[in-house]
């Protein structure tokens, strides 16, 4: 069996085969794309006189679909230069190139005849060895390769990739009967760590284990809603994220699903059970098949149980009245019990607080969740093997914040099988039977050690060091210092790790002190330092409300304190005589741009959107982000008779564009990270991954970088600068205030002044931008971007 994979065909080139053939991509895997032969010319290639033959012709599903992939919003590459990694084919000329590849992945349509007629013309091109893979959301692994010879079908199994690949974590792995089991550890050690992916081993059953029980709590949802009488947005204000799950709830989820997607994969369910209580639940309730066939699929048909249209006073968001399939505007949902969770922290307060609420609302609650659970607990073994399969398939695959198990411990396991059982409903045996000896949760910790139960006992579960919790580090005593706004936590291994905190992780004099105290301690204590948090967000910049206090009361030797503090702490982050590791992810915006900038690398998640975004609220960066960006111009301009006008032409227009980057690797083509930094597609490996850089990079005998001087582009460069904004006011693609902002900025990356070619210090380089900062602080339009930002979440154009 061939142990690396390194080539992959994708066969099927419409949305979720160019999409999984994208993430392959993504993951530096070479990709052939593959789909069949088209029988007719389309208009453009008959004008360009081409024939059924031509291969253009012949693969243009394919070479489409590659196309397709370049326009998509959001991407599906990381980089756009991804796509070509990807080779369009066609499965009459190129199907012997199956051959060549290390993992075959099927993606056709959901047809069980076309996939086993498919998966036998493989096998005829097939190298013994090769993984093949078919990428279903319900259809049996089994029934799909019986006709396969052993030999093959020890070597197939099913991949079900949520959609979109890039951005849902989960993948659900499904052997068949004859699968390798060997195979089935490689795939998911590959799908994890290579493709980022979280993998759960679901059974060879209907919708295996996410789309089984989501589709089932949604259909409870629905049934429950035209029982009792609620509206659309009632029921998606219980069971949005007053529950733990998601905004988009229950029906903006079908909306966006598409009804007719979310029929198919319910009637799958429907034709296979065999029992009569299952089998009705899963049954398409009458509205729905109205819906469909007027054609209301949700977002993909315009509307769904929601209608967006444009109203006297902008946009608006109309609701289904599933009593008479007619539109009306939305109603305020309000209760006790939605804001006692709407004040509640976290997934497990939310729903306890929501299910003591005592109304309406908290009754629907508990009816929709006792169902799901009890769903659930009866699965188990039959879809899954262990409860935190089907608890990890439901947060990855339907973004719970709690599956299952996890949610009904949060409400207490034996208070509410009593209350079930008080209500008439039948518990599963093995539920009961744990409660009677004495296990009362699913989950238990024990020595920084956790246990979830199996078959009736307690199984440790599977220790994975590639996955640091700062939590669980915090919980095992591990904190070395703290303040309100961060911690310092020691990781093992002489690393320790600067966590922020603070609300939406934003910097502030608190997160500016810890970062000077561990720089001290770490250069006493420990080898290295990594600046990494597992918020929602990494950072989404500095406390701008209490600048635009500062600002309004004209306290301009405060802002100059605040700032130097910035800048002084940044440059101590720089100096620092042990190795500084930044660890991005997500959001991560001016001020946390500026606090990894510094780092001796970055090692960011591969979702990470980094940009330097001042420029939005009327400012520049201040914090080291105009000195670094000119700093990394200078360094590419080292080469003789290079040039660096180029170089700070694009570090203005990333900056004063406010450009963020949509992937880690785009942050890469933008300048805002080096060649040498590093990105992580798992999210969960990241703290992992930049612990090992700090530990390479002390043990390769880390110096400090000795400090450089700038070669600043000076009057000159600084007039071609103010050119090109120029250029865009008077083409109004820019306000007045927005050239005043340009200005500015080109004044400290060119550095002033100055005559070109002058080396400059950092120090006089922060200078510059300290000095331009307060004067925009000053500027009233200034003042209002920073006060509609605050007010509105998005830039004021003045």
């Amino acid at each position: 069996m061939n142990q690396s994979i390194r080539k992959a065909a994708v066969i099927g080139s419409g949305v979720m085969g160019a999409a999984i053939a994208a993430h392959l991509a993504n993951a530096g895997i070479a990709c052939l794309l593959l789909d069949v032969v088209p029988g007719q010319l389309t208009e453009e290639e008959k004008a360009k006189g081409l024939t059924l033959e031509h291969p253009a012709v012949r693969s243009r599903l394919a070479v489409q679909a590659i196309a397709r992939l370049k326009k998509t919003k959001p991407s599906p590459l990381y980089d756009e230069s991804f796509a070509e990694r990807i080779r369009p084919g066609n499965l009459e000329d190129h199907l012997g190139q199956l051959s060549g590849v290390d993992w075959i992945l099927e993606v056709v349509v959901e047809n069980l005849s076309v996939k086993k007629e498919l998966l036998a013309r493989i096998e005829k091109n097939w190298t013994p060895g090769t993984v093949v893979s078919s990428n279903t959301s319900g259809i049996s692994i089994n029934e799909m390769a019986a006709g396969c010879s052993e030999e093959f079908r020890k070597h197939f199994l099913g991949t079900h990739f949520f959609n979109p690949p890039r951005y849902m974590r989960l993948l659900e792995i499904i052997p068949g009967d004859k699968t390798d089991p060997a195979l089935v550890e490689r795939i998911k050690e590959f799908g994890e760590k290579k493709l980022g992916k979280d993998v759960v081993i679901a059974k060879d059953t209907p919708n295996f284990i996410a789309n089984r029980i989501g589709t089932y709590g949604l259909l409870v949802t629905l049934r429950e809603l035209l029982d009792k009488g609620f509206t659309v947005e009632e029921a998606d204000a219980v069971t949005g994220p007053a529950m733990g799950r998601p905004k988009s709830a229950t029906f903006r989820t079908l909306d966006l699903v598409g009804l007719d997607t979310f029929l198919h994969v319910a009637d799958n369910v429907h034709g296979k059970v065999t029992d009569a209580n299952e089998k009705e639940a899963f049954a398409a309730p009458d509205v729905m098949k109205r819906m469909v066939a007027n054609g209301w699929l949700g977002e993909k048909g315009g509307r769904g149980f929601y209608l967006k249209r444009k109203g006297p006073d902008g946009s608006e968001i109309l609701s289904l009245n599933l009593s008479t399939l007619e539109y009306a505007p939305q109603r305020k949902v309000t209760s006790a019990s939605l804001e006692a969770a709407k004040m509640a922290k976290g997934a497990r307060e939310k729903t306890k607080a929501l299910l003591a609420g005592g109304d309406r609302y908290a009754e629907l609650a508990w009816t929709i969740l006792k169902k799901v659970l009890l769903y659930a607990a009866d699965k188990v073994g039959e879809i899954a093997d262990s409860v935190e399969a089907i608890d990890e398939a439901m947060r990855k695959g339907f973004n719970w914040e709690l599956g299952p198990f996890e949610t009904w411990d949060a409400i207490g396991l034996v208070k509410s099988v009593e209350r079930m059982e008080k209500e008439g409903e039948s518990v599963p045996a093995w539920v009961r039977e744990c409660i009677a000896a004495g296990k009362t949760s699913f989950y238990r910790s024990e020595g920084g050690k956790r246990f979830g139960v199996f078959k009736g006992e307690y199984r440790q579960l599977e220790e994975r060091p590639e996955r640091i919790s700062l939590k669980d580090l915090k919980e095992r005593n591990r904190t070395v210092r703290s303040n309100s706004g961060a911690s310092l936590i020691d990781l093992g291994d002489g690393v320790a790790c600067l966590e922020f905190h603070s609300p939406n992780n934003a910097i502030g004099a608190d997160i500016l002190l810890m970062i000077q105290q561990s720089v001290e301690e770490v250069e006493k204590n420990f080898e290295g330092l990594v600046v990494a948090n597992q918020g929602r967000n990494f950072c989404v910049g500095a406390n701008l409300m209490l600048l635009l206090m500062e600002a309004q009361e004209e306290e301009w030797e405060e802002i100059d304190g605040i700032i130097r503090l910035f800048q002084n702490t940044m440059m101590k982050l720089k100096r620092s005589v042990k190795p500084v590791v930044a660890a991005p992810h997500r959001m991560t915006l001016g001020g946390g741009v500026e606090a990894c900038l510094p780092a001796d690398r970055i090692v960011a998640s591969a979702e990470t959107y980094f940009g330097l975004v001042e420029v939005g609220v009327g400012l520049i960066p201040a914090g080291g982000g105009c000195k670094e960006l000119a700093l990394r111009a200078s360094r590419a301009a080292r080469l003789p008779d290079a040039d660096l006008q180029p170089h700070l032409n694009q570090a203005f227009e990333t900056i004063g564009m406010a450009k963020v980057s949509t992937s880690g690797h785009d942050a890469k083509r933008l300048g805002l990270f080096r060649p040498e930094d590093r990105i992580v597609l798992h999210p969960d490996h990241l703290l992992y991954e930049a612990k090992k850089t700090v530990l390479g990079l002390a043990q390769a005998g880390y110096e400090p970088a000795p400090e450089e001087k700038i070669r600043a582009a000076g009057s000159d460069g600084k007039a071609v600068l103010k050119l090109g904004a120029l250029g865009m006011r008077q083409g109004g693609y820019i306000s007045d205030h927005d050239l005043l902002i340009a200005n500015k900025l080109a004044h400290v990356l060119a550095g002033g002044d100055v005559p070109a070619g002058s080396l400059l210090t950092e120090p006089y380089m922060l200078d510059l931008e300290r000095e331009a900062f307060l004067s925009l602080c000053g500027e009233p339009k200034t003042q209002a971007r920073m006060q509609h930002m605050l007010a509105k979440g998005k830039a004021l154009r003045n």
